[in-house]
This record gives C-alpha cells, sequence and structure tokens, in this order.
C-alpha cells in the first residue's frame, strides 16, 4: 500500500481534530477524503504530508513512516494545499524553475515545458501568478505538485475556482495520473468526486463514518431512497403515506407525487395504488448519489 493510516489522532487540548482514524491507498486508486468543514480532512493531509506530527497513531507513506523519515516521505509527495501559497509577484514559468531549483532535480531542458502544458498554462506562462484567475492559480499549484515526478499526490480542493470547462480539463487530467501514482483528493465538489474516485472515506466529526468504493456505499447506505410516482387520477396523499415503509410524500402535481421511503417498497406502493383503484403511469426510483450517502452519514450525528 501507498498510504497506510493506523488509529491516527490529533489532539489540541481536549479536542480531537482526527480520532484514531484508519484507512489505505494502493497506487492506481484515487482515494476521496470527503467531511463538513471541521470534520479533519485537511488535519489528516498535514499529518500525511509531514507537517505536523500526529498526536498517536501511526501513518506510512511508500513504505516510510511520518515522524522518523519525514525528508524521505516529501520527496515522494506531491501536495496542493487548500490556501494554495504561491508568490505573486513571479512569473508562472519563473515560479516553476523556482520550485524545480528547490527540488534539486537534474537537468531536463524540457520538463517545465511539458508541465506547463500538462495542466493548460501555455498562454498564461508568461505572466505574473497575481495577474491569473484563480482557476490558473490552482494550475499552477498543481504544476508545483507534480514538477518532481511523485509516487503520491494529496490534493485539497484541487478543483476549486475551476469554471466548468476547466473541471473537464482537470478531473482528466487528475483521473489520467492515478496509471502510476496514488492520489487523495478532497473536495467539497461531490459530483466531481464521484466521477473520479475508486474509493470515498467519509469524515465526520474527526472519525470515519463511511470508508468504501462509492458503489458499495450506495448499496450499503440506509438512506431514505425517493420514489416518483405519475398516477391517471390524482389521490389522497393519506392512502400513500400509510404504506410500510413510507417517510413522507410530497405532491408535485395533481398526478405526481414523491414519496421519501426508508427501503424499497415499490411493489407495497404498487398495490395500495392499483388496491385503491387508480391506475399507475409511471414509477421512477432515484439513483443514490454521493450526496445522498455523504448527507446520511454525516446528519444528525451527535
Amino acid at each position: 500500500m501507498s498510504i497506510v493510516v493506523n488509529s491516527l489522532t490529533k489532539t489540541y487540548g481536549q479536542q480531537n481534530a482526527i480520532d484514531a482514524i484508519s484507512f489505505s491507498a494502493d497506487k492506481g486508486e484515487i482515494v476521496g477524503l470527503l467531511g463538513p468543514n471541521g470534520a479533519g480532512k485537511t488535519t489528516t493531509m498535514k499529518i500525511l504530508t509531514c507537517f505536523m506530527p500526529p498526536t498517536s497513531g501511526s501513518a506510512e507513506v511508500c513504505g516510510l513512516t511520518v515522524g522518523k523519515a519525514d525528508i524521505e516521505i516529501k520527496k515522494k509527495i506531491g501536495y496542493l494545499p487548500e490556501h494554495n501559497p504561491l508568490y505573486g509577484t513571479m512569473y508562472v514559468k519563473e515560479y516553476l524553475q523556482f520550485v524545480e531549483r528547490i527540488h534539486q532535480l537534474g537537468k531536463d531542458t524540457n520538463r517545465i515545458g511539458r508541465l506547463i502544458e500538462l495542466v493548460g498554462l501555455e498562454r498564461e506562462q508568461n505572466k505574473k501568478i497575481s495577474q491569473l484567475s484563480k482557476g490558473y492559480k490552482q494550475r499552477v499549484g498543481l504544476a508545483q505538485a507534480m514538477i518532481h515526478d511523485p509516487e503520491v499526490l494529496i490534493l485539497d480542493e484541487p478543483i476549486s475556482g475551476l469554471d466548468p470547462n476547466q473541471l473537464v480539463e482537470i478531473r482528466s487530467l487528475i483521473s489520467n495520473l492515478k496509471k502510476d501514482k496514488t492520489v487523495i483528493f478532497s473536495s467539497h465538489i461531490l459530483q466531481e468526486v464521484e466521477s473520479i474516485c475508486d474509493k470515498i472515506v467519509i469524515l465526520d466529526k474527526g472519525k470515519i463514518v463511511a470508508s468504501d468504493s462509492l458503489t458499495t456505499l450506495n448499496s450499503t447506505s440506509d438512506k431514505a431512497l425517493t420514489i416518483t410516482i405519475e398516477l391517471l387520477n390524482g389521490i389522497n396523499a393519506d392512502i400513500l403515506s400509510q404504506i410500510d415503509g413510507v417517510e413522507r410524500v410530497e405532491s408535485i402535481s395533481d398526478k405526481e407525487y414523491l414519496i421519501s421511503s426508508n427501503y424499497d417498497n415499490r411493489a407495497e406502493i404498487f398495490d395500495q395504488i392499483v388496491g385503491s383503484g387508480n391506475k399507475l403511469v409511471g414509477m421512477i426510483k432515484e439513483k443514490k448519489s454521493l450526496e445522498a450517502v455523504f448527507k446520511n452519514v454525516t446528519q444528525g450525528r451527535k
């Protein structure tokens, strides 16, 4: 495994920012690290990148232990923090050359050019960083994280501020990176996480509340699913509310209804409607999304 986290805890005073969390990520995987604000995502990333030590537990990156081999770990990690620290007075190409020298990389006259092309900065490379939009600044941050061709990429909100076209480009770029890397990816844009991540780790109040592939999370989540029905004639909503498993009925029109149920009870819904003398014209079960799973495991926890 490229990353192994075991009972990792970080405590500030009496509060655990992360509380005995454990997960792993292997080469070729993109792992989405999700959670509400203050859940512990950034703390976890800062520990993995050796910016802060854990209070207890352990973390390994490429077989090296955080706290014991920090310099070697940093050589193997590319990190894009949430608040992208860039030198605004430097030009894009100049800045990347500066980062190249920091990493003490060998001579490769084409390295910066290839990287600029990869992240789509060709037209911006001779501008000062302060003149760039937020989306292009994110691209510069992604380029500096990748400049030394790291084995592991840790990206904290890498798609923040990107327009729809940029989102498609960066999503494709990150997806392609997993061929020979491990990627830890944090974002509040759940649709993007859903589209590119192989595995999801959801944190809430410092604890892991879900960790698996999205397919498995969807199949095991007990989130009330939504069923849309269309009838030939209107019906009293109380009749639908009496069906076993139904939690809420919402009228869309005089013949269409949204039914929230705590399990897939479409057969019971059909029987009740037909039994009442009405006719069912259509029934659609909403596909569970990552947003539904996220809300299910994070809302209402004490």
